[in-house]
């Protein structure tokens, strides 16, 4: 009979631990309630990582490809008109749920989450800033638009978290919040 470290794969470890994080927070991905979650042991954790933070860093790792770059190369695949992917791009982080997004950010007393929210940040105002440079802004209004439409990403993840009526609650109202943001952030 296989043992648990060889049905568990490190993916399988990864894949728990992300759903974890973003639901609960950094703090929330522990070995033990993990391998009990995962019907598996400590030591198919030790066999994969060899710490708790090296599992923490692998979620982290996993969250940046999954939640900046799978996005942004989902939305460069459906069109090649920079406004339209700028479009397109704030349509998908407004129709979702991102409250993970809103418990990494209160968990950046971590050194690994810390840095892992600044490069995304960084990554995502840059992905937008480029769109909005081949828009035709210049460098300077780019990134300072781009600075603006991530905040506004974040004010409405915080808002859809903490007090989402307040936000449209049909598709008529999400698609004229939406003209708005685009009208504000894009020349």
């Amino acid at each position: 009979m296989p043992t648990a470290s060889s049905r568990l794969s490190r993916d399988s470890w990864i894949d728990a631990a992300l759903e974890i994080l973003l639901q609960s927070g950094p703090d929330a991905v522990a070995v033990q309630p993990l391998a009990r979650q995962l019907g598996a042991t400590k030591g198919s954790f030790y066999w994969h990582f060899t710490s708790r933070d090296d599992l923490l860093r692998a979620t982290l790792e996993r969250w940046e490809t999954v939640a900046t770059d799978d996005v942004i190369a989902s939305v460069e695949a459906k069109s090649d008109d920079p406004r339209t992917r700028a479009e397109l791009l704030f349509e998908d982080v407004t129709t979702g749920r991102h409250p993970g997004e809103l418990l990494l950010l209160a968990g950046t007393e971590h050194p690994d989450v810390a840095a892992a929210v600044e490069r995304v940040t960084n990554r995502r105002i840059e992905y937008v800033a480029r769109l909005l440079r081949s828009s035709g802004l210049t460098p300077a209004a780019a990134h300072r638009r781009a600075t603006l439409a991530y905040a506004a990403y974040l004010g409405h993840a915080q808002l859809v978290l903490s007090v989402p009526g307040v936000l449209p609650q049909n598709t008529r109202g999400r698609r004229a919040l939406l003209a708005e943001l685009s009208e504000v952030v894009l020349p």
